[in-house]
């Protein structure tokens, strides 16, 4: 699939927020600082960053920064990031381990109520890091296999399991669109969105596993045989409670062209609110997605 430049996706954006009306609603409110990381990923970095960035700052709410780490096999001991001038953080970022300082500062920001937000494969980084799976609850790739790495969150009817089921963690099968059903609609995240909405083309992770505690279920995808799933009802989003922390979990967002659905502007917006300061304040955009039909900003 061939991506979209991020110049066209500023634009794109742009006739977003005018059609959510959020730039007047927070022009006179102090921004929420944001710091997105990446650098290495085993995705488009260089092209989805500058979208996330776009996305953040055009809803007038936030004001950001990038953080880049040295390349794969670089000194991770030079990056050394200020995690407390920020309300959260968002990771783009799938590669080698940060250095024992910036791990521990990074562990001592959220633990003590900084927000962070993992965007799609940064699920996939740091398998052998505790604290940090503990963050997002479920990752995938890594070599992770259950039960080892931990268990995964499955639906019984509209019971949220946590089961230890065998196996590898991380799969998916083509982009395809896909229906997301909002499970705990309670949530500030996901009030007031519909209970189901059509999202666009992108890679439905499924198996994946993890500690899985202090979370809610926000949103869930079906994984089907035939592309390849699990004929499980899998996690899209979830909202992770670590210690003082919030911690927002989206599995989507692949690549320019999923990232341009409503559906995931709208959600990484309320997502990063929610884990910066508990509450939600971005409106829902009138031409959000419905069961049926993808709302997608060309």
């Amino acid at each position: 699939m061939a991506l979209i430049s991020p110049l066209s996706s500023c634009r794109i954006l742009a006739i977003f927020v005018l059609a959510l009306g959020v730039q007047p609603l927070f022009s006179a409110s102090p921004r929420l600082k944001v710091l997105i990381i990446d650098g290495q990923n085993n995705h488009a970095w260089k092209e989805t960053t500058p979208v996330l960035q776009e996305i953040l700052e055009m809803s007038g709410r936030f004001e950001v920064d990038v953080a880049t780490t040295p390349p794969q096999g670089g000194d991770m001991s030079t990056f050394k990031p200020d995690f407390s001038k920020y309300a959260v953080v968002v990771s783009n970022y799938n590669g080698d381990p940060w250095s024992k300082e910036t791990s521990e500062a990074f562990e001592k920001f959220v633990h003590e109520g900084g927000g962070f937000v993992s965007y799609h494969a940064a699920d996939n980084a740091f398998p052998e890091w505790h604290q940090y799976n503990q963050m997002i609850a479920v990752g995938g790739w890594g070599n992770r296999k259950a039960p080892e790495a931990g268990a995964m969150i499955r639906l019984r009817g509209e019971e949220v399991r946590v089961e230890p089921t065998p196996g590898r963690c991380g799969n998916h099968g083509a982009r395809l669109p896909f229906v997301v059903t909002m499970r705990e609609r309670r949530h500030p995240i996901v009030k007031g969105l519909p209970r189901m909405w059509k999202h666009a083309p992108d890679e439905l992770y499924d198996s994946l596993c993890g500690p899985a505690a202090d979370f809610d279920l926000l949103g869930t995808a079906h994984s089907t045989s035939q592309n390849r799933g699990t004929n499980e009802d899998e996690p899209m989003l979830l909202a992770i409670r670590y210690a003082r922390g919030r911690v927002f979990h989206t599995t989507l967002g692949h690549d320019v062209a999923a990232m341009h659905c409503v559906g995931f502007i709208a959600t990484l917006m309320r997502g990063t609110e929610w884990a910066a300061t508990g509450k939600v304040t971005i409106p829902v955009p009138a031409d959000f997605p419905s069961a049926d039909r993808m709302s997608i900003r060309k």
